[in-house]
């Protein structure tokens, strides 16, 4: 994949539950999530999503539908275009800030704070992160109901 990114590039950042959408097939979430995917690909710049979702994701798909499947959906994440981001102790700082300043979920705030800090869109369905406010912009994808 390319280094440099072009300037009028917009950035994406996956939330757990965007990818889980994609791989669960649920309707809207799968389409949107697919097309940025593509889009990702076509212009060389990967999808961010930190290392505490990608862990997410792995974890929520043992849980539900045991290791194998958490093993099959890792090897496909591998190959998508994505770019993992390590946490490092700066950015757990400013997602422990996130986390008291707006009470967003431990692993949501990661997100977010990716997202805030590379002036990224955060891909989820997740309506909780209006909680941060104008500081985040969300790339919204349909709320899957239980």
């Amino acid at each position: 994949m390319a280094r440099f990114l072009r300037p009028s590039t917009r950035r994406y950042v996956l939330d757990a539950n965007a990818l889980i959408g994609f791989f669960e097939g649920r309707l809207g979430v799968s389409e949107k999530v697919r097309r940025l995917l593509g889009e990702a690909l076509q212009q060389e710049t990967p999808l961010l999503m930190s290392a505490v979702n990608w862990g997410e994701v792995f974890y929520m798909e043992w849980r539900y539908h045991g290791e194998m499947k958490a093993r099959q959906i890792e090897a496909g994440m591998q190959v998508m275009p994505i770019l993992v981001i390590s946490v490092d102790l700066e950015r757990a700082s400013r997602a422990g800030a996130l986390r008291q300043k707006h009470g967003l979920g431990y692993a949501d705030a990661f997100a977010a704070e990716l997202a805030i800090e590379r002036g990224a869109w955060l891909v989820t369905a997740d309506p909780e992160f209006s909680k941060a406010g104008k500081a985040l912009s969300v790339y919204p994808l349909p709320r899957h109901e239980k």
